[in-house]
């Protein structure tokens, strides 16, 4: 277990990891189960995440993402994906705190009212939303993945259309990344690149 510093500074993005590793299905819901507390707008949990670990499907993804190498190295391939109607669970999702009586009858109707209002006829927010809330979620779990002895590497070089035929997603599903995962090729690993200094990308007022 690392401190999160030591977590933030050891996480690389890895380009190439050793072939043939790979991850038992306990671990991956193990690290899921911890990505599902990252934050989201309204509580309404955008993000799906689609684990690709058979070969066959994995080259047929690695096609849509212009052969790219890693992801024939990587033990999995994940697709992240945003739920443009995730605003249509959220009746279900506050439903419980109204049944706990932490939410009242009156706060439970404003919430959805403003939910509604802010996502229904709205296409451009809802794909602003997906996008937003599940690079939120996905960047969690690349440090939860870390934490573990897992290495990853966010992509989006890929034709998203093709992904889509691919895993037959359902057209409000839109594909926001993939993260290869595996254990990182140490044998050719580049030094970081640069970084910019705090007082090049931070203002203070």
């Amino acid at each position: 277990m690392s401190t999160f510093t030591e977590l933030v500074q050891a996480r690389r993005s890895a380009m190439n990891f050793v072939e043939g590793i790979k991850i038992p299905q306990a671990e991956l819901e193990e690290m899921f189960s911890y990505a599902r507390l990252a934050p989201s707008a309204f509580n309404l949990q955008h993000t799906h995440y689609k684990v690709v670990a058979d070969e066959n499907l994995k080259e047929e993804i690695r096609k849509a993402a212009y052969g790219q190498y890693k992801i024939h190295t990587a033990s999995a391939v994940i697709l992240v994906l945003g739920d443009k109607q995730a605003y249509l669970q959220a009746p279900e999702i506050y439903s419980g705190l109204k049944l706990l009586g932490a939410m009242s009858e009156e706060e439970f109707d404003k919430t959805i009212e403003s939910i509604n209002s802010s996502y229904i006829d709205n296409d451009a927010f809802q794909r602003d939303e997906a996008i937003r809330n599940a690079s939120l979620s996905a960047m969690q779990f690349m440090l939860i993945a870390k934490d573990k002895g897992w290495d990853t590497c966010p992509m989006i070089g890929f034709d998203a259309e093709a992904v889509s035929r691919t895993l037959n997603l359902p057209e409000h599903m839109v594909p926001v990344m993939m993260i290869t995962i595996g254990k990182d090729n140490q044998r050719k690993i580049r030094p970081r690149g640069y970084r910019k200094p705090v007082n090049e990308f931070v203002e203070f007022f």
